[in-house]
């Protein structure tokens, strides 16, 4: 049985990740590559430093977790130097993600970031802008999202660029195929489904500092898989698939519907980092059992 990936070119031990957002600090990645992820997605950085959304950041609910974060992050300068370290001391393949609400500042991310030569750059087309170019949420229009990648995809140069898309649309595969064109590499899907939102019924509040955010966890994982059949129908590039993983069971059905790299994110907060061993040993004996010689049989399957 191999479970190892092929993504640009590179051989993944496995077909896991970190997907970006999860950790905060860009050292603390390197529980996750030790932990058997195949590869880590850094949090999202931006040209200037964030501080964030208020706190409470984050909730618990029966069936996963809100947050809003709001990109706290070091900015470009400084997010840089310890992108390098972090690069120089990892074994196992990094992509390092890059937020902005203009094409100026996108350019200028990939740009900078380009030079450190990551295993990829994910562009997070899928928050909320904050003073917006376009208006909205760049991922919601397929104009938006093609004019983005085909603006910094030469500052990218030989690195390969992945657009992260918002599964708050109605034909996600109109857009993910409009990237396509615009000469992005690979999709990643979904960022959180929003917006969301838990009331403290004794404090008569919205539990979150920033009261709406981001869901994440189990809930959301048939939003996950129907969103990632779409796309795979809709373009011929690889699916970084992510939403409500936290077992073997769901890496297959994300993997039949067409990805081919899962991301494990929520999971770690509820279960830990044994996570991926768990979900890893869980495949390798799914596929012994089925006669699965190789796990890029799986992707894709159920079309």
């Amino acid at each position: 049985m191999d479970i190892s990936v092929k993504l640009f070119g590179k051989k993944l031990t496995n077909p896991l990740f970190l997907p970006s957002g999860i950790v905060n600090d860009v050292p603390s990645h390197k529980i996750a590559a030790e932990s058997g992820a195949g590869c880590v997605v850094l949090k999202s950085i931006t040209t200037e430093p964030r501080e964030g959304n208020p706190i409470p950041r984050v909730a618990k609910y029966e069936y996963g977790i809100l947050n809003s974060v709001g990109l706290k992050n070091p900015g470009l300068k400084e997010g840089k130097k310890q992108i390098r370290e972090f690069l120089k001391k990892t074994k196992i393949p990094v992509i390092v993600s890059v937020f902005a609400v203009s094409v100026k500042e996108f350019k200028k991310l990939v740009s900078e970031i380009a030079e450190l030569k990551p295993f990829a750059i994910e562009l997070n087309l899928s928050c909320p802008n904050v003073e917006s170019e376009f208006g909205q949420m760049i991922s919601n229009k397929s104009k938006s999202s093609y004019e983005i990648v085909k603006s910094v995809k030469k500052e990218a140069r030989k690195v390969p660029l992945i657009a992260k898309l918002t599964p708050n649309v109605d034909q996600i595969g109109e857009i993910a195929k409009a990237c396509e064109q615009a000469g992005v590499d690979a999709i990643a899907a979904i960022n959180t489904v929003a917006p969301s939102m838990v009331i403290d019924i004794y404090k008569r509040r919205p539990i979150l500092g920033a009261k709406k955010g981001g869901l994440s966890g189990p809930g959301i994982r048939p939003v996950a898989i129907a969103k990632i059949y779409e796309i795979y129908e809709s373009v011929k590039i690889p699916i970084l698939g992510m939403g409500g993983v936290e077992k073997w069971q769901d890496a297959v059905e994300m993997m039949m519907a067409g990805a081919t790299l899962v991301g494990v994110g929520s999971a770690v907060y509820l279960r830990g980092y044994k996570i991926y061993k768990e979900i890893i040993n869980g495949l390798e004996e799914f596929m012994k059992k089925e006669k699965i010689k190789n796990i890029k049989n799986l992707v894709g399957i159920a079309h």
